[in-house]
């Protein structure tokens, strides 16, 4: 029951602390849409702080109808990727791989599970994600675990505040594919975002 009360303070603490709302346009998204060719799939993609080994944020690569990332509470933006509330659109190859770099540094290295599912699943976790609304600081895995949550076959996923709790129940999944990227970039990694 203390669990229960904590719980519930933390979230209203966080809900005070203001949260980012973003709404890119219509035709700015329309223009960006991206559409990957490969299967319809869910990548997890946690940062682990290499001196800690403590997880230090959550993302969600989603390929359903258009592949896009859902980046809660995340500090990484491209004027090539329009956001709305944290679900960052036009995510081709580069964009991911710009992604990635930008949280992969000398202090940090990145985990990044895909897992293949089925059309209908990819294009329920976009909904989710679209409709889930920004996200206030420190709820990253916390917004994704619920996401994850919501969807048929993936239930058993905890809500849970911390990235490493989410990233080990994503990897029980049978047919989960599991890379590591490792980068000695400065930990400054505000050099990577566009000027703006």
């Amino acid at each position: 029951m203390k669990r229960l009360f904590l719980l519930v303070g933390v979230v209203a603490l966080l809900s005070s602390c203001g949260v980012e709302s973003v709404w890119a346009p219509d035709d700015e998204v329309r223009s960006k849409a991206y559409r990957h060719t490969g299967p319809a799939s869910l990548t997890l993609i946690t940062v682990i702080n290499n001196r800690s080994g403590a997880g230090g944020h959550t993302g969600l690569l989603i390929n359903g109808s258009q592949r896009v990332v859902w980046d809660p509470a995340g500090t990484w933006w491209s004027p090539n990727a329009p956001e709305r509330n944290d679900l960052h659109y036009g995510m081709n190859d580069r964009m991911v791989g710009v992604y990635v770099d930008y949280h992969t540094r000398e202090t940090y290295h990145t985990i990044i599970q895909e897992l293949e599912v089925s059309p209908e699943v990819a294009e329920l976790a976009l909904q989710e994600a679209a409709s889930f609304g920004a996200v206030p600081k420190a709820s990253c895995s916390l917004s994704t675990s619920t996401i994850l949550s919501r969807l048929p076959g993936f239930e058993s996923i905890k809500v849970s505040y911390f990235p490493k709790k989410t990233m080990e129940a994503f990897a029980k999944f049978p047919g989960v594919k599991t890379r590591k990227v490792f980068d000695d970039d400065p930990d400054d990694n505000s050099a990577k975002l566009p000027a703006g």
